[in-house]
């Protein structure tokens, strides 16, 4: 099965500058353009990208506003942004990167300096995502043999059996049936049947009868 084509989502009110970067990259990855702040954030929803080139001034919601929504939420803050402006002084880079975004880029674009830091920066996340999976799978590992041990230290130590009749006494000092017990305690199912010796004990009691 072919892999599917990273998304970037391209946001900027300018249709020009906006089919630019799609034309740039559309050849290595799926694109979609946002053309307000408003679908945008809609489309992260909805879309799940793999990355996006954000315009700065923008109408409504500037680039800086979508880029503090989208990191507020947590469905989507791990989503690397790049912001691609016109605006070129470093105080407006400073804000940029101080809002989480991952790179900042200034119009006009050099269509190869933009290829060469998209996939960079989704070489990085898709690292990301993979430590974060070994790091989940390894958490629910985890979980899952502290069950396990639990389970058995359930059943560990002294257990109190009737020479008798053979019910165990619980926590609580009640005789409950030792099936009963076990099935609370464990994990284990029972089925039943009728061993040689008591097969032959009950034969044994039925030709008393004959």
């Amino acid at each position: 099965m072919t892999a599917a084509m990273p998304k970037i989502l391209i946001i900027d009110d300018e249709t020009m500058n906006a089919r630019i970067l799609e034309m740039t990259l559309e050849d290595d990855y799926e694109t979609m353009i946002a053309y307000t702040g408003d679908d945008a954030i809609r489309l992260v929803t909805e879309w799940q990208p793999d990355l996006l080139l954000l315009d700065v001034m923008m109408p409504e919601l500037s680039g800086f506003d979508v880029c503090r929504i989208i990191k507020s939420e947590t469905v989507s803050a791990s989503i690397p942004i790049i912001f691609v402006t016109a605006l070129d002084k470093p105080s407006d880079e400073s804000i940029g990167l101080t809002l989480g975004a991952v790179d900042y880029i200034t119009k006009p674009i050099n269509p190869d300096i933009v290829k060469l830091r998209v996939k960079n920066h989704l070489a990085l996340k898709f690292q990301r995502d993979e430590l974060r999976q070994q790091r989940d799978t390894l958490q629910r590992q985890k979980c899952e043999l502290e069950e396990s041990i639990d389970r058995v230290k359930r059943l560990e130590g002294i257990i109190s059996i009737c020479m008798y009749c053979k019910k165990i006494r619980n926590e609580e000092k009640l005789w409950e049936q030792m099936e009963k017990y076990i099935s609370e305690h464990s994990d284990a199912l029972f089925s039943h049947g009728v061993c040689p010796d008591c097969i032959g004990e009950f034969k044994k009691s039925m030709s008393r009868f004959a």
